[in-house]
């Protein structure tokens, strides 16, 4: 008869010693209670009893990796003589750690997670749609005496957007009179791999393709360290007023709101132009009183 999976995590973890708590969002976590693996890291064996025990096909037992917010990733682990062992695929957080997957079977209720085996010896963690709650330690562990680990840190980059106005002068509220021009500039860096999905959207409608009004252009360009992407809106009507997002596909995005005006003086200038009079008076009180102290001094 074939020992399941949680049978033999059972029979594995009564030969390690119990030094704190591993944390895990199945049942396995009460058959796991207090116990945490210390392993050492192994490349090639070296001596002639090494060469019975497991040992990483890596040259290394530790790399980084850097991946964009809501991509896929593939954390790779390729064991050698594995025999009658198993790997294991958990993450760390500190002392603290959760179980991931246990041989060929995944244990957390996220779904995200997926055990892939790759001849001949290639087992694969995926980890779908990366946020940023994913960043930080994965171990692949095989169950030797004392267990050894290959480590993965894996790094979250999420991508800064910014719009700005033809001046090139960052805006969240914009102002334009009918007949003008509407010019938008997007600025996306922090991207490891620039791409020309920039989609521009008023409120519900995607401007990159629309035909029905006519007069709107989208210009991306791919630069060393992101993107630039210019949205131009000719003759610009009431019906133009709203909310403009610029959005990396749907991973980030920025908005702004324009207010076009038909020749009336928006408010917020208005209150503008009075806090600034307002100003201007009072220097002008504070100026007189001191040279009429200065005149009787």
């Amino acid at each position: 008869m074939e020992l399941v999976p949680v049978v033999a995590a059972i029979l594995l973890c009564s030969t390690v010693v119990s030094k704190a708590t591993f944390e895990n969002d199945g049942n396995i976590e009460a058959l796991l209670n207090q116990v945490l693996w210390e392993p050492t890291s192994s490349n090639s064996p070296t001596t002639e009893e090494e060469k019975v025990v497991p040992y990483f096909d890596e040259t290394v037992t530790h790399v980084n990796i850097t991946v964009q917010i809501g991509a896929n990733i593939d954390l790779h682990c390729k064991v050698n003589r594995l025999n009658d062992k198993t790997v294991s695929w958990v993450r760390r957080a500190g002392d603290k750690m959760q179980l991931l997957s246990f041989g060929h079977h995944v244990y957390s209720t996220d779904q995200r997670y997926e055990l892939l085996f790759k001849d001949p010896n290639d087992w694969q963690l995926r980890i779908s749609y990366l946020n940023e709650r994913d960043a930080g330690h994965y171990e692949c562990q095989v169950s030797t005496h004392p267990p050894i680990a290959f480590t993965v840190y894996l790094a979250i980059i999420v991508p800064h957007l910014e719009i700005t106005d033809e001046r090139g002068v960052e805006v969240k509220d914009k102002f334009y009179f009918v007949g003008s021009t509407i010019e938008l500039k997007c600025y996306i860096t922090k991207v490891p791999q620039p791409s020309q999905f920039i989609i521009w959207r008023h409120e519900s409608t995607t401007l990159n393709y629309d035909t029905s009004r006519g007069g709107i252009s989208v210009k991306t360009d791919i630069l060393f360290d992101g993107a630039k992407s210019i949205l131009i809106v000719a003759n610009a009507q009431i019906s133009d007023s709203g909310k403009y997002t610029c959005s990396l596909t749907d991973i980030a995005s920025t908005s702004v709101t324009v207010h076009v005006l038909n020749g009336e003086t928006p408010a917020a200038m208005q209150h503008g132009g009075s806090n600034r009079c307002g100003r201007l008076h009072s220097l002008w009180v504070i100026v007189t009183f001191a040279r009429i102290l200065f005149r009787f001094s």
